[in-house]
């Protein structure tokens, strides 16, 4: 009887685990694609590593324009995916509209604010950690001059410009700061060859470091640093490899983790809407120092921007945010 028992119930576990439904995950890119070294691939590496860790099915498709980022988030959520991912600003209104459509289907979206039952908001303090790089953009300046290149003009390009020039004047109030921009449509992602040419620009009036959050655009300033002997400051994931020497360092935005995160806590059933706040605190938005880079920052610069981090972190030092501005 015990043995019949047993072996019922061994039955039971076994089709439990068998019919045990694979969480479907679509990623939706925007036009800079997963190769672009920056935001997209932050996000594709951290939806491919939930993937490895949790034998998820995952899709992902990246938007050739603004325009076609609705249908993609449609067509995952009539496919019955279970989360679908919506990378960058522009996906707000898109997810604003499709979400409602499909309530069973769990949405998250990356820099922006979607207030939807079932819709989780991944937001970022950039301005923290675009404080961190001004500062030590301010310590490595010899010109005492240095500059910033954004992508699209919008008010999240003008965050990181404003954290940015606090940053650099903090460490030294007398400093010059230039700011342009690469455009104000979707196109200013992709346009490296504008980027360069703002950059060489900046560099010939006396600017010898330059921020840029321009996505796949920014290559275009770090090829002008490279060719110019300058310095430049990588954005959004770690991008000091790629040229060494070259970029400064990089104000990384963990995108990758709260992705990642967002999936493991979907697959576990523990997903839940609303905002999502990374930064310094968190550890989602800093600086970052390694082999590619180490030689740049003195460990006189890393002791000052340290102190400057636990200040930020402690409340000491108010970082202006453009979000808030009168």
């Amino acid at each position: 009887m015990l043995k019949t028992i047993l072996t019922t119930l061994l039955i039971l576990s076994f089709n439990i685990v068998s019919h045990a439904k694979t969480l479907k995950v679509g990623l939706v890119l925007d036009k800079g694609g997963k190769d672009d070294k920056s935001f997209n691939s932050a996000a594709y590496i951290g939806a491919t590593k939930a993937e490895k860790d949790f034998k998820i099915e995952l899709k992902y498709v990246e938007a050739t324009d603004t325009n076609a980022i609705e249908n993609l988030l449609r067509s995952f959520a009539r496919k019955n995916f279970d989360l679908v991912i919506g990378i960058g600003f522009g996906q707000k209104e898109p997810v604003k509209k499709v979400a409602p459509q499909f309530p069973q289907v769990k949405f998250a979206v990356v820099d922006s604010e979607v207030s939807l039952p079932n819709v989780r908001s991944l937001l970022f303090e950039e301005h923290e950690g675009s404080f961190l790089v001004g500062a030590l953009a301010a310590m490595a300046s010899k010109s005492g001059a240095v500059g910033y290149v954004g992508g699209m003009d919008i008010p999240l390009i003008r965050r990181f410009a404003m954290g940015y020039a606090a940053g650099a004047k903090y460490v030294n109030p007398k400093i010059k700061i230039t700011e342009n921009y690469i455009g104000v449509t979707g196109e200013a992602w992709n346009n490296p060859a504008k980027a360069k040419e703002l950059a060489l620009s900046q560099m010939a009036s006396g600017t010898d470091v330059i921020f840029v959050a321009a996505g796949a655009s920014n290559t275009g300033v770090f090829d002008a640093a490279e060719e110019k002997k300058k310095l430049a400051i990588g954005v959004d994931s770690n991008q000091n490899w790629i040229k060494p020497g070259v970029i400064l360092t990089s104000m990384m935005k963990a995108v990758d983790v709260a992705v990642y995160d967002t999936i493991k806590e979907t697959n576990e059933g523990k997903f839940t809407p609303g905002i999502i706040r990374y930064g310094l605190k968190n550890k989602g938005v800093d600086y970052t120092l390694d082999q590619y880079n180490e030689k740049l920052i003195t460990p006189d610069m890393k002791k000052k921007v340290e102190e400057i981090k636990k200040k930020i972190i402690a409340g000491q030092i108010s970082v202006p945010d453009y979000y808030k501005k009168k």
